[in-house]
């Protein structure tokens, strides 16, 4: 929004999970999609995530650095067209730590990070409660949003249930959890059609979640 009646300002939503609003500029913005899209591409590109029950993420996934699956890492796409997974850049490890930086101030430095999920969201995917508990690292999570607004339902680390908090996040922002709200629940209960900047040109949401493998 251009003018905000109340502008939206950093946020402690639970202890070590933080949310920073417009974090991203334009500029910054564009360069990730494209990046995305370029990731996106086969081999190793977006796919369509099966769980071990037999269902489907709604959400389609590209891996970068360490290829994830129900529930483990690979070299991989174990899953998929079996091609070696896309390497993690540089640029966007140092971009991690910056966001970490920014998002949790007075913390030590986060190590290296090394692996990234880029999920994509059309208007009716959606994220259902979760932990990112298959890394061998405690380091924060880094959340990065482009494109359409969703909820983003933080929870805690005992139950997919309540208490939760539900956060808007928007094209450009920024939310970091680490520390006692590593292992913390959080699914996207619902997305925003058409709500993205119209200038981007992305129909739909991508979500870039930074992390250290640990592995």
């Amino acid at each position: 929004m251009d003018a905000e009646l109340f502008p939206r300002s950093r946020a402690e939503i639970a202890p070590g999970a933080v949310h920073v609003p417009a974090w991203l500029d334009a500029g910054r913005q564009r360069e990730l999609l494209e990046a995305c899209r370029a990731w996106a591409r086969p081999p190793a590109g977006l796919r369509t995530v099966r769980t071990p029950g037999g269902g489907t993420m709604t959400a389609r996934q590209v891996c970068l650095g360490l290829h994830w699956y129900p529930y483990a890492y690979a070299r991989t796409v174990v899953d998929g067209d079996g091609s070696p997974v896309k390497p993690f850049p540089a640029w966007l490890g140092e971009l991690g730590r910056r966001a970490v930086r920014d998002a949790l101030e007075g913390t030590p430095p986060a190590p290296s990070y090394d692996i990234a999920l880029v999920n994509f969201y059309d208007g009716e995917a959606r994220m259902g409660m979760h932990r990112d508990s298959d890394e061998k690292s405690d380091a924060p999570v880094v959340s990065l949003s482009l494109g359409d607004a969703c909820v983003f339902r933080f929870g805690n680390s005992e139950t997919r249930g309540r208490p939760y908090t539900d956060v808007e996040l928007r094209s450009g922002d920024l939310f970091v959890f680490g520390g006692v709200s590593r292992l913390a629940y959080h699914g996207v209960p619902k997305v925003h059609p058409g709500s993205g900047p119209p200038e981007l040109g992305l129909a739909g949401r991508l979500n870039i979640t930074l992390r250290v493998s640990g592995l």
